[in-house]
């Protein structure tokens, strides 16, 4: 099981102190956590992709591909690539340098985007973000599979004979992640593809993150990719430690009551009784993580949210020292114990290669290793809806 953290890279000025961090200093503090996520020994990275204030990491290929080269080992992801704004051969191009620039240490994780004003920005319409998801993702996968696409859709203008340059390390593209809060659909196309999904789990009650785990699962299994026991699935969440529970209170009650994304609501309190965020000792978070697996069943990848809200970054770098010693190797010892063997482990590059390289050992010899794929069942499908 893979463990990590993501960003959202929100600049928000910190509560007690009232200071704003510079726009380049919030960016150099995302490096410097990334670099002692890996120092501590998680096994991930994450950044998200926004193109408003307050944040700053609107271009995440190249924030990764600047940290890929400060470090070695920790895999560099995105928590969310806008499959509907963003141009799906661009994608395509930009992760596949960044594969070769990290050695293959990289995948990504889709989203659809929910801020209305960035889809004209880009020239895009949010009342047809089902439709621009599906279609870019399709288009997408044939891209990094594909040695000569030709391709006409209905929301992109039509290509032929392109071949993508750089092709993909190895020949294998980066795993994918399909990431929702709570549209069905993007589960559904997940588990089309045999891909893995990600359940943020940070706003919603477990009630709603298992169903739609548990959908992906069921038709994760109807497409035939295996037992629903085997999808890929990943979790997001938010925790804040200190020793002394009580002190871990009282420390980011500020932060949480001023939070640009869920500040200004329920209390703490509340919110903590409601959701996945965990905010005490290393204790706590280690029971309310392992508790996550009673719902959702053996997963693959678990997400943290440590540095939201204007958190000092010698604050945050104290959270991963925590995370790193304390309650990491106690979650990856507690989740094996009766994890079933057909369970997969997350996919990583070297993975996915060893597996591309039985596939084809096992092809005959008259059957192309690239297949054309349709498009997911539609709507009228009544597991689906």
């Amino acid at each position: 099981m893979q463990f990590g953290i993501f960003t959202v890279g929100d600049v928000t000025a910190d509560p007690t102190t009232g200071l704003t961090p510079a726009e380049s200093e919030r960016i150099q503090a995302t490096v410097a956590i990334a670099r002692k996520a890996e120092e501590v020994g998680l096994d991930v990275f994450a950044t998200g992709e926004h193109h408003n204030p307050p944040f700053v990491p609107s271009s995440p290929t190249t924030l990764l591909g600047y940290i890929a080269g400060q470090t070695e080992r920790i895999i560099l992801s995105t928590s969310t690539t806008l499959i509907t704004t963003n141009d799906p051969v661009k994608i395509a191009e930009d992760f596949s340098v960044l594969q070769h620039l990290s050695g293959g240490r990289t995948d990504l994780m889709l989203g659809r985007g929910n801020t209305g004003p960035v889809y004209p920005w880009f020239g895009q319409d949010i009342r047809k973000a089902i439709p621009l998801t599906v279609e870019h993702y399709g288009l997408l996968r044939r891209l990094w599979r594909e040695e000569v696409v030709d391709w006409e859709g209905e929301l992109r203008s039509a290509l032929q004979g392109f071949t993508l340059a750089p092709q993909p390390l190895d020949g294998v593209p980066p795993f994918v992640w399909h990431a929702s809060i709570r549209t069905q659909e993007v589960a559904e196309l997940a588990a089309y593809f045999g891909d893995g999904f990600f359940a943020n789990h940070i706003f919603w009650p477990a009630s709603h993150t298992r169903t739609m785990v548990e959908l992906y699962r069921r038709r994760f299994a109807h497409y035939g990719h295996g037992r629903p026991e085997q999808a890929i699935v990943g979790l997001g969440g938010q925790v804040f430690m200190r020793r002394n529970s009580q002190d871990a209170v009282d420390e980011f009650r500020p932060y949480f009551d001023n939070a640009p994304v869920y500040g200004h609501g329920p209390s703490l309190e509340d919110f903590t009784s409601m959701t996945p965020l965990t905010v005490g000792s290393p204790a706590e978070v280690i029971e309310k993580t392992l508790g996550f697996r009673e719902y959702v069943g053996d997963y693959q990848r678990q997400l943290f949210l440590v540095d939201h809200a204007g958190l000092p970054l010698k604050t945050v770098l104290e959270q991963l020292d925590l995370l790193g010693e304390e309650v990491v190797p106690v979650l990856r010892k507690e989740f094996a114990v009766g994890r079933p063997a057909d369970v997969p482990a997350a996919p990583t590059h070297e993975s996915l290669v060893r597996a591309r390289r039985h596939e084809d050992s096992h092809l005959p010899e008259d059957e192309p290793a690239n297949k054309s794929e349709n498009e997911p069942e539609n709507e009228d499908d009544p597991d689906t809806r």
